[in-house]
C-alpha cells in the first residue's frame, strides 16, 4: 500500500506542472519571501502558522485537490484572531495590525476563486512589505523590499498572459524593467515630496536598537556586558585632525549617589549655576552622528566649548557637564561640535557645592574605610594619595577581566583585598569610593573611550564594546580631574582598544581574537570596515533626510524662499521630468508600424468587436478560410470582400508582389473600406 502511494507521487512529480498550478506554486513561494522580513517580529506562533498555511494551499495545488470548505475555514480564522488578540489584548495598533495581515494574506490564498482574489492577495503582499519598515529602515530591509517586489511583479505578469507565456526569466526581466522605469520618479518623489519631522506611523523597530548601550546607573557587571557588543553607539566625522587614543574620552553620564553597590546621578537641574571650564590649547571641531538609544543624554569629547543643536530636541548641561535634551534620543541624530582636550572644569568650588561628592553610604565596606584612613594618615597631599592609590593597583596583581568573580555586599572590600579581578566599573567605583573617604570630592564618569577610524569613509566609529567608566577628582585650583584607574592596570585598555588586552573568543571560542595577533583577519575586517562605510552613507544620506536637509536641497536648487506650495510646484515638475527620462525611449526604440501591417489589424479588430476574433495560431490564410467558410455569419457579400482584402495582404505582406509599394497600399485601403 505505502509502496503504492510513493510509486503515485513519483509518477505525478514526473509530470509538467498545468499553467494554473506552476503560477499558483510561484504566487506561494513569493508570499513566503514576503513574509520572510517579519519572521523576527512576529509573535512566535504567527510565523509558524503561516508557514502551515502556506504549505497547506501548496498541497492543495500539487496534488490539485479542491480548496477546503468555508465552515472548515471559518474557525480557522476565528481562532488566528483570538490568537493576535490574546498576545495583544487589542487589535489596534501597529504590531497587532501586521500579525492580522500576514495571517489574513495566508488564509485568503486558502479561498482564491477568481482573480479578483488574486489581486487580493497580491495588494495585501504589497502592504505587507510596506509594514517591514515599521520595524527595520536599513539598507538590509531596503535591498529585501527591492527583492520582493521584483517577485511580485513576475508573480502578477504571470497571471496577465491568455495565451503564450514567456519563461520564467523573461518574466523577472520583465518585472525587474518594470521597477526600474519607476526609479526615477521615486528618486525625485524622495528629494522633493514634503517631508515630515520623524518616521510615519511611529519609531521603526531599530529605532530602538541602541537601548542595550549605557544607562543611568552602573553596578559591577553593567559596562562588562556591553564589552560584548559589537553594535555602533556613534559616529564621529573629524573636521580638524583625530587626538591620539588616549585623549578620546566621550562623555556621557555622570554618576555620585553610592548605596553600596549601585551608583546613580546626583538630582540636578539645567542652569542652576555657571559651568567654569578654562580652555587650553587648540579646538577640534567635530561631527557627531548617534544612534537612537532612547535616553536623554548625548556624548562628546571631553569637554564641549558649547552645546549642540538638535533639532526639534532642546539641550542643556547640568553642572557636573552632563549633556542633556529634553526628549529621549529615539531617531538617529547628527549635530556639530568643538571640543578641547586640555581644560580646567570648575576650579573654584564652594565646599558646600562639594559636599555631595563626597557621601558615603553607612555600613559598608569597613575594610576600605580603614585602609583610607591609613593613607590619610601617611600622605597630606592629595596628588600623593591618587599615585598611592594607582600604584597599589599596579603591584598588587590585579586583573582586567570581563568575567570578575560575584561580588556581596561589601563590593569595594571584596574588589580591593580578596578577588582583585573587576572590569573598568570595579576600578572607578573603588578607586571613588576611597577617594571620598580619604576626603577627596569624586565621582565616576561613563561614557566611551576610543573609536576605530574607518579607513573606508574617514569616519570614527565607536561601538558598545568601547563603552568605559573613569573617576574624577577635584583638586584646588585644578578643578575636576580625570583619574582612569583602570589605565593602571590594563594601559593598553586606554592606549589601543579592549581586544588588545582581553583577547575574544568566536564561533564557541575555537577562534581567538586579539589586537596582536590578527593578521589572518585582515580581509574580513576590510570586510566589515567597507560594510560600516556603506550602511553609515545609507544613514546619513537616505535616513538621516530631514526637512531641514531637504529645504537646504531647494536653496541649493536655487529658491530662496522655500514653503510647501513651491515644493509641490517643483515636484510636479521634475515628476514629469522623470516620466519624460523612463518613457520617452522607449518610445522612441518603438519600431515604426508597417502600413500595411496596420490596415491588417484595424480588420482584425473590428471583427474581433463583431464576434470574430482571429486565434493566436491563425495566418492571414487561415483566417479567411474560416470566415468565408459556407457556415460562417456573414453576408455572402462581405464574405467575398474579406477574401479579397486577405488574398492581396497575403500577396503583398509574403509574396512576390510586382505593384509598387504605394499601389499595393492604396488598394488594400480600398479593399478593406468594402469589408465593413
Amino acid at each position: 500500500m505505502k509502496l503504492g502511494v510513493i510509486q503515485s507521487l513519483a509518477h505525478r512529480m514526473q509530470r509538467p506542472l498545468t499553467r494554473d498550478k506552476a503560477d499558483t506554486l510561484l504566487l506561494l513561494a513569493t508570499c513566503a519571501f514576503v513574509l520572510l522580513p517579519h519572521a523576527g517580529h512576529l509573535p512566535g506562533w504567527v510565523f509558524p502558522t503561516c508557514m502551515v498555511v502556506l504549505a497547506w494551499r501548496g498541497w492543495v495545488t500539487f496534488r490539485g485537490n479542491r480548496m477546503p470548505p468555508n465552515w472548515l475555514l471559518l474557525p480557522i480564522a476565528v481562532l488566528a484572531m483570538a490568537g493576535v488578540y490574546l498576545t495583544y489584548q487589542s487589535f489596534f495598533g501597529r504590531e497587532p495590525g501586521v500579525a492580522m495581515l500576514a495571517l489574513l494574506l495566508t488564509l485568503k490564498l486558502l479561498e482564491m476563486h477568481a482573480k479578483r482574489d488574486l489581486f487580493v492577495v497580491l495588494f495585501l503582499s504589497f502592504f505587507l512589505i510596506l509594514a517591514s519598515f515599521f520595524e527595520s529602515q536599513s539598507i538590509g530591509t531596503a535591498l529585501m523590499t527591492i527583492a520582493a517586489v521584483i517577485a511580485l511583479l513576475t508573480t502578477q505578469l504571470s497571471f496577465q498572459y491568455t495565451g503564450a507565456v514567456p519563461s520564467l526569466g523573461q518574466r523577472f526581466r520583465l518585472g525587474t524593467t518594470i521597477l526600474a522605469l519607476a526609479a526615477p520618479l521615486t528618486l525625485v518623489l524622495f528629494l522633493l515630496f514634503p517631508r515630515i519631522q520623524g518616521p510615519l506611523w511611529g519609531l521603526p523597530g531599530d529605532a530602538m536598537a541602541g537601548r542595550s548601550g549605557l544607562s543611568e546607573t552602573m553596578a559591577p557587571g553593567n559596562i562588562a556586558k556591553l564589552a560584548l557588543s559589537d553594535d555602533i553607539a556613534f559616529r564621529v566625522k573629524f573636521i580638524d585632525p583625530a587626538p591620539p587614543n588616549p585623549k578620546l574620552y566621550w562623555r556621557g553620564v555622570v554618576l555620585g549617589n553610592f548605596d553600596g553597590r549601585v551608583w546613580a546621578p546626583l538630582p540636578a537641574t539645567w542652569g542652576n549655576r555657571r559651568i567654569n571650564i578654562n580652555l587650553r590649547g587648540a579646538p577640534i571641531r567635530y561631527q557627531v552622528t548617534l544612534e537612537p538609544h532612547g535616553r536623554n543624554w548625548l556624548f562628546a569629547l571631553e569637554v564641549p566649548q558649547a552645546l549642540p543643536h538638535v533639532d526639534d530636541n532642546p539641550t542643556g548641561a547640568t553642572p557636573d557637564l552632563q549633556i542633556r535634551t529634553a526628549h529621549p534620543i529615539g531617531n538617529r541624530v547628527r549635530y556639530d561640535l568643538i571640543s578641547h582636550t586640555d581644560f580646567d572644569l570648575q576650579p573654584i568650588e564652594s565646599p558646600a557645592t562639594l559636599r555631595p561628592w563626597l557621601q558615603l553610604p553607612a555600613g559598608f565596606n569597613p575594610r576600605t574605610l580603614a585602609y583610607a584612613a591609613r593613607l590619610r594618615s601617611q600622605y597630606s597631599n592629595p596628588v600623593e594619595v591618587i599615585d598611592a592609590v594607582l600604584r597599589y593597583f599596579r603591584e598588587q596583581n590585579f586583573r582586567y577581566t570581563l568575567e570578575p568573580p560575584v561580588l556581596g555586599k561589601h563590593t569595594v572590600d571584596e574588589f580591593l583585598f580578596t578577588t582583585k579581578a573587576g572590569f573598568c566599573e570595579h576600578y572607578s567605583s573603588a578607586f571613588v569610593v576611597l577617594m571620598r573617604a580619604i576626603g577627596i570630592p569624586a565621582r565616576v564618569v561613563t561614557g566611551y573611550q576610543g573609536g576605530e577610524m574607518n579607513p573606508a569613509d574617514g569616519f570614527m566609529t565607536i561601538r558598545q564594546s568601547d563603552a568605559h567608566a573613569w573617576s574624577e577628582v577635584w583638586l584646588a585650583n585644578k578643578g575636576w580631574v580625570r583619574i582612569d584607574p583602570t589605565a593602571a592596570v590594563a594601559p593598553e585598555r586606554v592606549e589601543g582598544n579592549l581586544a588588545s588586552v582581553l583577547p575574544r573568543r568566536v564561533l564557541g571560542g575555537l577562534i581567538t581574537i586579539d589586537g596582536t595577533n590578527n593578521g589572518w583577519l585582515a580581509p574580513l575586517l576590510q570586510l566589515r570596515q567597507n560594510w560600516d562605510a556603506v550602511t553609515n552613507a545609507w544613514n546619513q544620506w537616505v535616513l538621516n533626510y530631514t526637512p531641514d536637509k531637504q529645504r537646504n536641497f531647494f536653496r541649493w536648487l536655487g529658491f530662496a524662499d522655500v514653503d510647501r506650495p513651491l515644493m509641490i510646484a517643483v515636484m510636479t515638475i521634475f515628476g514629469m521630468a522623470a516620466v519624460a527620462v523612463a518613457v520617452l525611449p522607449m518610445m522612441l526604440r518603438q519600431q515604426q508600424r508597417d502600413p500595411v501591417d496596420t490596415l491588417y489589424r484595424k480588420l482584425c479588430e473590428r471583427l474581433a468587436r463583431e464576434g470574430l476574433p482571429r486565434m493566436m495560431h491563425e495566418g492571414p490564410r487561415a483566417y479567411r478560410e474560416r470566415l468565408t467558410a459556407a457556415d460562417a455569419p456573414l453576408p455572402v457579400k462581405r464574405k467575398a470582400a474579406l477574401a479579397r482584402f486577405l488574398e492581396r495582404y497575403e500577396t503583398v505582406r509574403y509574396g512576390a508582389d510586382p505593384t509598387s509599394p504605394s499601389a499595393a497600399l492604396s488598394e488594400l485601403k480600398l479593399l478593406l473600406s468594402e469589408c465593413r
